[in-house]
């Protein structure tokens, strides 16, 4: 008992030393308190002791400023790893762009590099990017943000080696119209998978980690009854099953940012534009209100070419800064209601959408990029990023009009 006593009485007087050291001062024990000491001293250090001690950050040795504003532009793999990549490097050099959206896990769930031979992702490694030190080298030098997309749940590689984290039509992997399998955003292994690989980018030396296919295959709901799926820790909770999909689409994003705090990153998400229109898309699981409040940037895909007559504009490709306006106009609104609002980086359109047939679609070029830009810019958003899934960027272009 005398022995018990002594290891308690040494505990106090630690915990005393190390909070009077710490500038906070307990009040004074009685002896008949001392077998109370142990939970109450230990509750106070574990509020004070992580103050003193400076957070695990990670430093990948480049070093990166975050611009006056993002102004961006989507590179894939392969012209991250070959020819093109030095006349992207050029065109973001000689303008005011200052950003590159490099692809590091792809639509198809490969990663565009080799990783070591130690890694768990060898098996998904392609040899796109050759050098990946020797690229983020170039774009320190030229202070090019890099911003590292990894597609998330749009995966056939995964949903071919993991189908039990897929969905099943009937015994086969269930695939879209496109040939593409998807995985399944209740499954808390396909979580931490992808986690695991947004580390590895930020560890590689990108300053930001942006994830792209955070959602559901889109007409979820017409499929929720008929395939073959997990529904894990959601199956019991009690909601409908689209309130299922969007918290577990929503828990995603709050555990990925979680995660990489250590690895002083900003964690953006990719979203269709349309969920700024709506509660939230039913199938495919996005809230756009509840997946900004997790973030640090949200990017809504706002091509004029994939929008219907919903503002009032028939033809909305052909009216390229009208849409953008009304858009802004409304995503405005829904930031404004959020206690901390993200920052608004929209994916504009940088390519000629001739699928919709004649009459329905312009050829885009210098003045459109300029209109949606300007457009923007009009409503008080100055950071975007330009897709063009080949990566040809429309000359001439006056970037901050």
């Amino acid at each position: 008992m005398f022995v018990q006593f002594k290891k308690i009485a040494a505990a106090a007087l630690l915990a005393a030393s190390i909070s009077q050291a710490s500038g906070t001062v307990f009040a004074e024990s009685k002896p008949y308190e001392t077998e109370k000491l142990p939970v109450r001293e230990h509750q106070s250090l574990v509020r004070e002791i992580p103050k003193q001690l400076p957070r695990f950050k990670f430093d990948s040795g480049y070093q990166f400023e975050y611009p006056d504003a993002v102004r961006g532009i989507y590179v894939t793999g392969n012209s991250a790893g070959g020819e093109k990549f030095s006349s992207l490097v050029n065109l973001v050099d000689k303008t005011d762009l200052n950003a590159m959206v490099i692809d590091i896990k792809d639509d198809h769930g490969f990663l565009t590099y080799k990783p070591s031979d130690d890694s768990p992702f060898k098996e998904i490694g392609k040899p796109y990017i050759k050098d990946p030190k020797k690229m983020l080298k170039t774009m320190e030098e030229k202070q090019i943000y890099p911003i590292a997309r990894v597609v998330v749940f749009k995966d056939t590689a995964l949903a071919n080696k993991k189908p039990e984290w897929s969905y099943k039509d009937g015994n086969e992997v269930w695939k879209n119209g496109r040939g593409e399998s998807f995985v399944n955003p209740f499954v808390k292994d396909v979580w931490e998978y992808n986690v695991q690989i947004a580390k590895e980018a930020a560890k590689m030396g990108f300053k930001e980690i942006q994830f792209d296919y955070v959602r559901f295959p889109e007409g979820f709901e017409r499929r929720d009854s008929t395939l073959k799926y997990s529904m894990g820790d959601y199956q019991n909770i009690e909601m409908d099953n689209i309130q299922k999909r969007v918290k577990a689409v929503t828990d995603f994003v709050a555990y990925a940012r979680e995660e990489l705090k250590p690895y002083d990153v900003k964690v953006s998400v990719d979203i269709f534009g349309y969920t700024a229109t709506l509660p939230e898309a039913p199938g495919i699981g996005q809230n756009f209100s509840k997946i900004s409040e997790n973030v640090d940037v949200i990017s809504s895909m706002i091509y004029p070419s994939h929008w219907t007559s919903y503002f009032g504009i028939t033809k909305p490709d052909t009216q390229p800064y009208r849409l953008v306006e009304e858009y802004a106009k409304l995503e405005k609104k829904k930031l404004a209601e959020l206690k901390t609002p993200p920052i608004s980086r929209p994916w504009l359109q940088d390519f000629t959408a001739s699928w919709l047939g004649s009459g329905n679609y312009i050829v885009y070029g210098k003045k459109e990029v300029e209109d949606q830009i300007r457009a923007l810019k009009d409503q008080g958003i100055n950071e975007y990023l330009l897709w063009n899934a080949s990566n040809r960027y429309s000359p001439n272009v006056d970037y901050t009009p």
